[in-house]
């Protein structure tokens, strides 16, 4: 199916089911803390529609989408205000077993990913340890067939109402270089060792719930170390970025068109000295400025998905996707707020949304200063003399 056509079959499905409380649910998301049920309810109604987890392969539950057609299907439901974060965006432990769990661990929990039965929570981001992840401190230790889990994790997305982490620990702190003492883990939440000690509050992105928890002498499982294998959780993480960064460039693409037309739409309504104010040269410079950064990005995030599409590494593609479509998505919100004046600083219009939703897109999956170190290395290793 071409992209037009795919796109135009999003938009028919999400016009289609997306009822007027979903609608609302969505509409909220950056608004008030996370209405969890509502929710759950558009992560069922693409759990029926085979869309909870598309691009994951056929045998595990998914129907064959490569990126491209997950992140249409991302920026779409950005458009549209559906609460589609849940069980598009925070499901990544679902790939990571496809790629590295063992045969036992993907017929466990994938059924349960997949249908809701379970909600992921990622435990990667410490106090003192955010994008230099081989700094974490928090510990696993052996013992008998369980590992004990003692530590902090900071900004755990779900982390209230999720059942389920993917758990970075120190399975060897003596290791050099650090990260190489890093395995990851499938934690369920039990009735002991595990507190959810605080709900951060956040300027924007209040749909899902952000917490610190505490772990102490957490018992995890011996056999829900990913992949059985000690130290390869940092390998493990890092290999989730690409498809990560990909994603906040896809949502980026989708706040930033979001804010593009609710601005020209404006700009066509709203009229100063006789005329709409979009046949004011300074407004017109504005939309031309603001439609170009947005197809750039959309193209920079296309191009990096086909990339990893066909097998090949993109963690340059996916920076620079990352970096300029958040960007893009900070500047284009900000330019509407302008364009709609005094009412985009309001309430009573979505562009001031858009704008604190935005820089979570800047900071999150490696923020942008990490991006720009990234593309640099890659750039002077292709071009190395």
């Amino acid at each position: 199916m071409e992209q037009s056509e795919f796109r135009d079959s999003v938009r028919e499905f999400l016009q289609r089911a997306l009822t007027p409380d979903l609608r609302r649910a969505g509409e909220l998301m950056t608004s008030v803390f996370a209405d969890f049920d509502a929710t759950m309810r558009w992560h069922r109604i693409l759990h029926a529609q085979g869309w909870v987890a598309p691009d994951w392969p056929e045998e595990y539950g998914g129907t064959g989408w490569d990126i491209n057609q997950r992140h249409i299907f991302q920026e779409e439901c950005k458009l549209a205000n559906a609460p589609a974060l849940l069980p598009m965006g925070l499901q990544m432990l679902g790939p990571m077993l496809i790629h590295y769990g063992t045969p036992e661990q993907r017929a466990h929990y994938l059924p349960r990913i997949l249908s809701g039965e379970d909600v992921w929570c990622q435990g990667y981001s410490e106090p003192g340890a955010g994008s230099d992840l081989a700094s974490l401190k928090t510990s696993a230790t052996r013992d008998g067939d369980h590992y004990l889990i003692n530590g902090s994790k900071m900004f755990v997305t779900n982390g209230r109402h999720g059942t389920m982490f993917a758990l970075a620990a120190k399975t060897d702190p003596q290791a050099d270089p650090p990260h190489r003492g890093i395995s990851l883990f499938v934690a369920e939440k039990g009735p002991s060792g595990c507190t959810v000690s605080r709900d951060i509050d956040k300027i924007g992105y209040k749909g899902v719930d952000t917490s610190e928890v505490l772990f102490e002498d957490f018992p995890v499982p011996a056999a829900n170390l990913i992949g059985g294998t000690e130290g390869a959780g940092f390998k493990q993480v890092m290999s989730g970025l690409e498809v990560g960064r990909i994603n906040i460039a896809a949502r980026a693409v989708g706040v930033a068109r979001a804010a593009f037309e609710d601005a020209i739409r404006y700009a066509q309504q709203r009229e100063t000295f006789g005329k709409p104010i979009c046949e004011h040269q300074a407004i017109q410079l504005k939309l031309a400025d603001m439609a170009t950064k947005l197809e750039a990005a959309r193209l920079l995030t296309h191009q990096a998905a086909r990339k990893k599409d066909r097998g090949e590494r993109c963690d340059m593609e996916a920076g620079m996707a990352k970096l300029f479509a958040s960007e893009t998505a900070q500047e284009v919100s900000l330019e509407a707020m302008r364009i709609l004046g005094g009412y985009g600083y309001t309430k009573e219009f979505r562009v001031e949304r858009y704008y604190r939703d935005a820089p979570l897109m800047i900071i999150g999956e490696g923020t942008n200063e990490i991006q720009r170190i990234v593309i640099a290395k890659n750039l002077i290793r292709k071009y190395s003399i």
